[in-house]
Formats: structure tokens, sequence, C-alpha cells
């Protein structure tokens, strides 16, 4: 699906050269952050990978083409069409935009894939989606995308507000290795750590880069998941975060609401309920493993 693909010149001249790349997703901007801290975040996140020497590739779905590499306009477009004017996209949901010439912001999943096609090897963004709490059957498209596409995405973790034993299991059942960059214990999203186990930690992009290109070598088709902590001057402590995860998830079931539905709610929920300290971590986080991100591309380049 190659030529259904639209680059920008920068992306697409940096891949012809194999010089790093990496993508950015899009939800965040629709879907994950008012406005103007979607367009701010999107921006610095774009600014760190350039920062690092990589090129980022945002990926959007936009009048049914799909696009690598935003300009701050086409960022701004999204964020003014919002959610009720985007469609969120995972793997069932981009032939619809495409088809129907749609517009779409491409979550964990779909931006996996997209970059997959594009030949794009690294993905940076906040947290993964996984199995939901008390709810083990509502469980994210994100973990069976990546037991299916060899990318190496980087992360603060799933989000905490999942369960996040469950979700492990699930990667493990997947096939995925779960690796922590300079940490023994998975981030809990918001928090440094979660008390639970990783694969394999790393310390060095180089490290990830060597593990990635074992994995293509073995001709295994499954992602890398590396787990990078949240910078510790902007982490929410676990305490206050899992209080306010379990009132949200509690309102949230009382309300009904179900499915897709759940994140953004209990997002939305834990954001009041911490008086925006959440948002602080949470922008914190994906800054810092886009800058995460643009080391490892650059060291698979090498």
């Amino acid at each position: 699906m190659k030529e259904a693909l639209v680059f920008s010149n920068e992306v697409g001249a940096a891949l012809m050269a194999g010089s790093p790349v990496v993508a950015l997703e899009s939800t965040l901007i629709t879907h994950g952050f008012p406005y103007p801290a979607n367009v701010e975040t999107a921006l610095a996140m774009e600014a760190a990978i350039r920062e690092e020497g990589a090129i980022p590739a945002t990926i959007a779905v936009l009048g049914g083409r799909i696009k690598i590499g935003l300009t701050k306009e086409e960022i701004e477009l999204l964020a003014g069409l919002g959610q009720n004017g985007v469609r969120k996209c995972s793997r069932r949901d981009l032939p619809i935009v495409v088809g129907l010439r749609q517009y779409g912001a491409t979550t964990v999943a779909g931006t996996m894939i997209v970059a997959h096609m594009a030949g794009i090897k690294v993905f940076a963004t906040g947290g993964i989606g996984g199995v939901h709490r008390g709810h083990p059957q509502d469980a994210s498209a994100d973990l069976i995308e990546l037991g299916h596409t060899p990318v190496t995405v980087v992360c603060a973790g799933a989000k905490s507000i999942l369960d996040l034993s469950l979700t492990l299991e699930m990667l493990e059942t997947q096939g995925v290795p779960i690796l922590g960059y300079q940490t023994d214990e998975l981030p809990a999203f918001y928090s440094r750590s979660s008390g639970l186990p990783i694969d394999q930690r790393v310390d060095t992009p180089e490290e990830v880069a060597a593990i990635a290109a074992a994995r293509d070598a073995l001709k295994l088709a499954h992602g890398v998941l590396v787990t990078v902590p949240v910078p510790e001057a902007d982490e929410l402590p676990a305490a206050d975060a899992e209080q306010a995860i379990a009132e949200a998830t509690r309102l949230a079931d009382e309300a009904g609401i179900t499915g897709k539905n759940v994140t953004p709610f209990v997002l939305g929920k834990v954001l009041e309920l911490t008086n925006g300290r959440s948002q602080t971590a949470n922008i914190a986080a994906l800054v810092n493993n886009a800058r995460v991100g643009a080391r490892i591309a650059l060291a698979l380049s090498q």
C-alpha cells in the first residue's frame, strides 16, 4: 500500500537517505488534550526529535490521504476539527477513512501500521492501551498490533488507568519483549514505577537498537516495547495517581461507560481530580519519549 501514502518532502527525503525518522501519533491532537495544549505538545515532540538529529513524522489521514509528516498548519487543522470531526483510527478504521475520504487521527495501533508500511522503524508515544480495570474482556487493539507489527514503540508504559498486570500478561501472550529504559520496573505512565517486572533492562539507545536488529534478523514480526519513566521532576506520585484513577474508574462504571469511551472519560476525570497534574506528567512523558525515540532511531540508522 506504499503508493497510497503521502510523504512530506522532509520525511520522504530522510527515508530515501536512510536518515533516522521517528513516527508520532495524532490522536493526542484531536482526542488527547484541549487546545492549545494539543498543538503545543505535538510541536514540542517534533522539536525534541529534531534536537536529537532525527526527523519527526506525525501521521494522520487528511481527506482520505494517509499523510506521513504534517505541517504546522495541518496540525492546527486537526486541532480545529477536534474529536467530533476526526475519526480515531486503529486497524479497523483505516480502510473506512481512506475509502470514504474522511479525516482520521491515528492511535498507537494505527500509527504502528502506517509507520511499518512507510519503512519507519521507531514510534514514540505517551502510553499504550491495555486491558481495562474490571473488564478483562475489554483489551486495546494496541496489544494485538504489538504482537503483529515489527515497530519499536517508545512509551511510558501502558496508561495507568488500566489493569497493568493483565496488560503485561497479554503482551507476554503476544510475544512482545518489554524493555525498561534505565529502569528495572515497568513505568506507570504518570509515575516512574509500578512494582511490576519488565523482560530486560536497557541503558542505552544502542542496546535497544541491537535487540530490534536481532528481531529483524530472526524474521520475527512482533514489535519491541521500550518503556521509559516520566522525568522525575514531573511525575505524579503513585499514591495520588491511584486515588484519582480509582475514583474516575468508579464514576465510569456508575455512568455505564464502556468500550472505546472508557479511556477518554477516565483520563478527563483524572485530570480534574489531580488539578491538572496528570496532564503535566503526560506532556513531560510525551516529549521525553520523543527524545529517547530519536536517539534509538539514530542508533538504528548507524
